[in-house]
């Protein structure tokens, strides 16, 4: 009985890796980790700076912080993800822990009817002003980047450019903004000339979060720089003038397109790029607001000792010890993954967004099966922003993803001079008469949504209805209605589209379906478009009326619910895990509201 009391051949330990995943901070939140884990990769991002108003700069790109190998102590963090700022306003702080802080984007230089004001400084800098109003002098300068001369790590890994600037920056010559400063380079000049000036470009960190596609890389929007291909914090282009001109472009990584003249508003930041708002055109017009900020933390591969086989006691009793023994086998889960809603359309008869998909294998569906102790990274999508602009649609909303189950983000809805609706879980409402988008794109088996409704302030799409057409002759439809699911332990509606929006004299919008879509708005009674209800995935409400803005989709959910005698552990700590009470006899019930990492054994 040399092994301990146990007959039978002695088997060595057989190992495994837990795969390294990466977890998405959209929002404020905690991050935590596994006791294995001592290093981590990060990527911190400010808020962009808001774009200057009038012939004026485009707004800063955040602050970035991009460190490997961060050591890892195993207590929370605490992040707080920093705002965009507003039209000629510095963005947010972005900060994970106390020692890393990101610094929000320098604001674009404005040329008012006063002095003009030169661009803010910031993470990277905000672009110059293109002129001034006649007869007033003032700086035309850029604004200087600060993230790189932040104290410790923050300026050490910190990347940041000064915004563009007039050239030469003597005045009286009026002309297009300079382009704001982007993580990864100066923005563009201005030569003083119609045209509005690029935006500086953002950090590219794919060499240490991986080559695009990844699920954690933000969707690229309309009129911004692209984001999708892992480029963070782009500077927000200048607004032109005089007319006929264009506004300079967003920098890749999010930042807002400038307004083109006359009186048109810059674009805004794509939201949790960190990108820096539009400058506004000559002749008035708002300043696009900056993107808001976003954290990525990347945990490593760690190699595990599985016990398979018969062992000794001694040997059994070392590696608990050591904290490497296990006896998980594979664990059957149901699931509800539920992706971002869209944002609703503005101006007459905006559309309704159109639902994130939703996809479900609860009640009596085919269950996944999970390894016991493996990482499993979770993806919960962010609501589309509403349109603002009659000639830009809502803003889809981004997938949630679960494992082998993808759930597509809602399509953006159509405004006034838009075009339809845009294809997604479900489709956006369409607009004038245009179109409403098709749901259940790309296509899976259960249907993932619904299309949005046809034209005039058609509803957004939902998970069990389409959108509705035209109400009356001067309010919208209703949105699609959403899908009831008691995974957690309680009958809650998902997946609701959004409501259309009316023209001036009809009495209110439409109402959002059930499922957290937004109602629709009306501007002439002061009824403002609704927002979709967060981790619901409903569709944002559609403008109604004259200069009326459409609302922002609601943020996605992925809900996971294991067997009683499953150990499921969820992170960051904003996500939760309960055991469920008789009858559903003690079943446990994983909650992602933010992005994280589920381990089942």
């Amino acid at each position: 009985m040399a092994n301990g009391g146990i007959i039978g051949p002695i088997n060595d330990p057989t190992s495994t890796t837990i795969s390294s995943t990466t977890q998405s901070f959209i929002s404020s939140g905690t991050y935590s980790a596994p006791n294995y884990v001592s290093t981590i990769n990060v990527l911190v991002v400010a808020g962009g700076g808001g774009g200057g108003i009038d012939l004026a700069g485009g707004g800063g790109g955040g602050g970035v912080i991009l460190q490997p190998a961060r050591p890892f102590s195993g207590s929370p963090v605490s992040i707080v993800i920093g705002a965009g700022g507003a039209g000629g306003s510095n963005g947010n702080d972005t900060t994970f822990d106390v020692l890393l802080t990101a610094k929000g984007g320098g604001y674009g230089g404005s040329a008012p009817t006063g002095p003009t004001i030169a661009g803010g400084s910031g993470g990277s800098g905000g672009g110059g002003a293109g002129g001034s109003f006649p007869g007033i002098s003032g700086p035309t300068t850029a604004g200087t980047a600060t993230q790189p001369t932040q104290p410790g790590d923050s300026g050490t890994y910190g990347f940041g450019n000064s915004g563009g600037q007039k050239v030469p920056a003597t005045i009286p010559a009026n002309g297009g903004g300079a382009g704001g400063g982007g993580a990864g380079a100066v923005g563009s000049n201005s030569p003083g000339t119609a045209p509005g000036a690029a935006g500086g470009s953002g950090k590219d960190v794919t060499p240490l979060f991986g080559a695009s596609p990844q699920p954690f890389y933000i969707a690229n929007s309309p009129n911004r720089g692209p984001t999708v291909t892992g480029l963070f914090a782009g500077g927000g282009g200048g607004g032109s003038y005089p007319t006929p001109s264009t506004g300079g472009t967003g920098g890749p990584g999010g930042g807002g397109n400038g307004g083109t003249a006359p009186a048109n508003a810059g674009v805004a930041g794509t939201v949790n790029s960190g990108g820096g708002g539009g400058g506004s055109s000559g002749g008035g017009g708002g300043g696009g607001t900056g993107g808001s900020g976003i954290v990525l933390v990347t945990t490593p591969s760690y190699p595990q000792t599985n016990a398979s086989g018969i062992w000794s006691l001694n040997d059994a009793y070392n590696y608990k010890k050591a904290g490497k023994w296990t006896n998980a086998g594979p664990v059957s889960v149901d699931y509800l993954v539920v992706a971002g809603g869209a944002g609703g359309g503005s101006g007459y008869y905006g559309g309704g967004g159109g639902a994130g998909g939703y996809q479900s294998s609860f009640p009596g569906g085919t269950k996944l099966t999970l390894t016991g102790v493996t990482a499993y990274p979770i993806t919960v999508g962010g609501g589309g922003t509403g349109s603002s602009s009659i000639s830009v649609k809502g803003s889809s909303g981004t997938p949630s993803i679960f494992s082998t189950i993808t759930s597509a983000g809602g399509g953006g809805a159509g405004s006034r001079c838009s075009g339809g609706g845009v294809a997604g879980g479900s489709g956006g409402g369409g607009s004038c008469t245009s179109p409403g988008g098709s749901g259940n794109t790309p296509p899976v088996s259960p249907s993932q949504g619904n299309p949005g409704g046809n034209p005039y302030g058609g509803g957004g799409g939902g998970a069990t209805a389409a959108g509705a057409t035209l109400f009356t002759s001067n309010y919208g439809g209703a949105g699609g209605a959403g899908a009831s699911n008691s995974i957690s332990g309680s009958a809650i509606n998902y997946a609701g589209g959004g409501g259309g929006g009316s023209d001036n004299t009809g009495p209110t919008g439409r109402v959002g379906g059930t499922g957290g879509g937004g109602n629709g708005g009306n501007i002439t009674p002061g009824i403002a478009s609704g927002i979709g209800t967060i981790n619901t995935g409903g569709g944002g409400g559609g403008g109604g009326g004259l200069g009326a803005v459409g609302a922002a989709g609601g943020s996605g959910i992925v809900i996971i619910r294991g067997p009683a005698g499953a150990v499921l552990s969820a992170t960051p700590g904003t996500n939760t895990v309960t055991t469920l009470p008789a009858p559903a006899g003690g079943c446990k019930v994983a909650t992602f509201t933010v992005s994280g990492t589920l381990v089942a054994e």
